[in-house]
């Protein structure tokens, strides 16, 4: 069995959903349910019980998935150890939209001096994976937006941003100085791809299903705004860009930038990593 076999049936049975779990390893769904097969020839098992109603565990697959856990963890520590020894120290960190911010910049700045010899690697995600990859194992910690799923995961918050409805600029509400959920209950919104962490989606649909454009990068977002007219979700303190305008939202809970990585005992770099995120702060809220 390899790793990568497991890794897709961890995800698979953790979602309990081929669609979800083909974006959450960011694959399509046929190549995802051939590996699930070829993996249940090899166990000489049924894992998974398919059927209109959804995907469940069978007997064998909950044995699997506890031992799938494992081993990758292992694994994990296994990679870590050897780069150690071999002097390659390295950390991949996910990140949620801009990398070129101010304040991952301070924090790129402070890990660099504390860790001048580590080997940081980045990886910028969409919109439609807020855990930029700690799902999969693609990145050892996360900077990133709640809420999330947040099972097998540790989260700190870090601050909560005010967030407002994204508009054209000669839209008829972007004069008003507020508005509230329900005076774009008649609107479309952009929305993420099915098989989105359903919390997030939730939240930057101001907690109803909507219909419109599917979007996955903030500039997608924009520009689903700027030539469709529909409305969103942003940032209250994000440039929207020109032809477009942000107004606050009165009913609507802030968003929490969060850090996060697999819950367990992190290695040395990735908790130098959330003591450097967090100020040194050993603990905090959680999603």
């Amino acid at each position: 069995m390899e790793l990568r076999t497991l890794r897709y049936f961890v995800a698979v049975a953790e979602e309990l959903h081929f669609g979800r779990a083909a974006a959450r390893l960011h694959m399509s769904q046929p190549p995802l349910s051939r590996a699930i097969k070829q993996l249940e020839t090899e166990a000489g098992a049924a894992l998974l019980l398919r059927s209109s109603a959804g995907v469940s565990l069978t007997e064998v697959g909950a044995v699997l998935l506890d031992e799938a856990r494992a081993l990758l963890d292992h694994a994990e520590r296994v990679r870590s150890r050897v780069a150690a020894a071999a002097g390659a120290a390295s950390i991949t960190v996910g990140i949620l939209g801009d990398s070129a911010s101010p304040d991952v910049i301070r924090l790129a700045d402070a890990y660099r001096r504390r860790h001048p010899g580590a080997e940081v690697r980045i990886r910028e995600a969409d919109l439609t994976d807020p855990t930029c990859g700690l799902g999969t194992g693609l990145v050892d910690v996360a900077l990133t937006r709640a809420p999330f799923d947040a099972a097998g995961l540790t989260v700190r918050v870090l601050r909560a941003d005010p967030v407002g409805a994204l508009l054209r600029a000669d839209d008829p509400l972007a004069g008003r100085d507020r508005l509230e959920l329900t005076d774009l209950a008649d609107r479309r919104w952009f929305r993420f791809p099915e098989g989105t962490d359903a919390a997030w989606q939730a939240y930057w649909s101001g907690g109803t299903l909507r219909e419109g454009p599917q979007v996955r990068a903030v500039q997608e977002c924009r520009q689903a705004v700027l030539w469709n007219g529909t409305v969103g979700m942003t940032l209250l303190d994000h440039d929207p860009g020109a032809g477009l305008t942000v107004v606050p939202l009165s009913d609507m809970e802030p968003s929490r930038a969060v850090v996060a990585w697999r819950a367990g005992d992190p290695s040395p770099l990735v908790r130098s990593f959330v003591e450097l995120a967090t100020g040194g702060r050993s603990s905090g809220g959680t999603t």
